[in-house]
C-alpha cells in the first residue's frame, strides 16, 4: 500500500491523504502506542478533539489536537464509531471533513487492538512520556528508563517526527506519541552513535544519559521545528551545539524586538532566501553566491535588512543577533507539524 502513495498522490491527492491516515495508524499499532497517544494522533489528523469511552471497566478520555487532555465539559461528537463496548468520536464543529470517516475507522481499530486480550496491563505503561518529562523527579525517570531496558550510564538520543513522517527505515527502540505545546510527536529512542534516522521530516536531539533524556527530547523537538521539507528534510541538534539548548528553553511568547523586525524583512519576496544566505555566509560575495544573485543585488538587500533591523548583520555582534533572531523566527513560523500536502512523499509514509 505504501509503495502506491507516490503514484496515487499524482492522480488523487485526497485518496493519498486517506492512505496516509491508514499508514499512520498502522505504525501506531505496531509501536504499541497507548490510548491517549492514539486519540492525540486522531485529533491532530482531524484538527479537532477526539474522544474514547468504554463500558467495562467504565472509562472516558478526550484529547485535543495538540495532545492535551480535556479536563471537563461534555463532548459534542458529530460522528462516532462503537464496537465491542468501545466508542470513539470526533468533536467536530460544523460538517464532517473528507477524512473524518477513515480517521474514526482506523482509530476504532487501533483502540480495539490496544485493549485486546493480553494487552490491558500495558495501558498503564507510559514510561517514555515520563522519561522525556523534565518535571518528573529524576528517580521516577530512572525507573522508567530501566523498564524500557535503557542502560544506566549509556547515552541515547531522541528522534522526534510528525505523525505523517516519511520513514525510509524504522529503527527498533522505545517509542510512543508524546504531547508537546506544538502538537503530538512520535518520539523514538536510539543509541547516541546510531546512524542518522531516515525519516522526513525529523529532528534528532543531543546525546544524553537516561536521567537527562528530557533534554534530548526538547532539543529534538527544536530540531524538528527547524525542518523545512523538502529543502531541509531533517535536522541534527548537534549542528547548533549549545545554542539548541537555549532555543529549547526560550519561552515562546518572549518579546524579542529583533524577531519582530525580522517579520518586516520576511514580507519581501527575497527575504527568506536572503536571510538564509546572510546567516550562512562570511561576506557579501559569498552570500550573493548562496542566494544566486549578483553581489550588487545582495548588497542592496543587505542595506534594506540593515535599515529594517537597525544594525549591520556583518558588524561584530550583529552577526550573532541576526543568527539567533533568524532561528527563533523559523521556530515561530514552523509548519512542519501541520498536516502536510502530499507533495514531497513518494515512498513510505507514516
Amino acid at each position: 500500500m505504501q509503495e502506491l502513495l507516490g503514484r496515487i498522490a499524482a492522480l488523487d491527492p485526497q485518496a493519498s491523504l486517506s492512505l496516509r491516515v491508514i499508514a499512520c495508524f498502522d505504525e501506531l499499532i505496531v509501536g504499541n502506542v497507548n490510548t491517549r497517544g492514539l486519540l492525540g494522533a486522531a485529533a491532530s489528523l482531524a484538527g479537532c478533539d477526539a474522544g474514547f469511552c468504554q463500558e467495562l471497566p467504565p472509562r472516558a478520555l478526550r484529547v485535543t489536537a495538540k495532545g492535551a487532555l480535556v479536563a471537563d465539559g461534555p463532548p459534542c461528537p458529530t460522528s462516532a464509531v462503537t464496537s465491542e463496548g468501545i466508542t470513539v468520536w470526533l468533536d467536530r464543529t460544523g460538517p464532517a471533513h473528507a477524512n473524518d470517516a477513515i480517521i474514526l475507522e482506523r482509530l476504532a481499530l487501533a483502540v480495539r487492538v490496544r485493549h485486546g486480550r493480553g494487552r490491558r496491563d500495558l495501558e498503564s505503561r507510559r514510561e517514555l512520556g515520563l522519561l522525556v518529562d523534565g518535571t518528573v523527579p529524576v528517580e521516577e525517570r530512572s525507573l522508567a528508563a530501566a523498564r524500557l531496558n535503557l542502560v544506566s550510564g549509556a547515552r541515547y538520543r531522541i528522534v522526534a517526527a510528525p505523525l505523517f513522517a516519511v520513514w525510509e527505515s524504522h529503527p527498533t527502540g522505545a517509542e510512543d506519541v508524546v504531547a508537546t505545546p506544538f502538537g503530538p510527536v512520535h518520539a523514538l529512542v536510539v543509541p547516541h552513535d546510531h546512524e542518522p534516522v531516515a525519516a522526513t521530516p525529523s529532528g534528532t536531539g543531543l546525546a544524553a544519559r537516561v536521567e537527562n533524556l528530557h533534554r534530548s527530547f526538547s532539543t529534538a523537538v527544536v530540531a524538528l521545528r527547524l525542518c523545512e521539507p523538502p529543502r531541509i528534510p531533517s535536522v541534527q541538534a548537534d549542528r547548533y551545539g549549545g545554542l539548541v539548548g537555549l532555543l529549547a528553553d526560550a519561552p515562546t511568547d518572549t518579546d524579542l524586538p529583533d524577531v519582530d523586525s525580522l517579520d518586516q524583512v520576511m514580507t519581501h519576496v527575497w527575504g527568506p532566501t536572503t536571510l538564509d544566505a546572510l546567516v550562512r555566509a562570511g561576506s557579501v560575495r559569498q552570500a550573493s553566491r548562496l542566494a544566486g544573485v549578483h553581489h550588487s543585488t545582495l548588497q542592496a538587500r543587505l542595506d534594506a535588512v540593515t535599515e529594517l533591523m537597525g544594525f549591520d548583520p556583518f558588524d561584530g555582534i550583529g552577526r550573532t543577533r541576526l543568527g539567533i533572531a533568524y532561528l527563533i523566527w523559523r521556530l515561530r513560523n514552523s509548519r512542519v507539524l501541520d498536516l502536510p500536502a502530499p507533495t514531497y512523499s513518494d515512498s513510505k509514509t507514516r
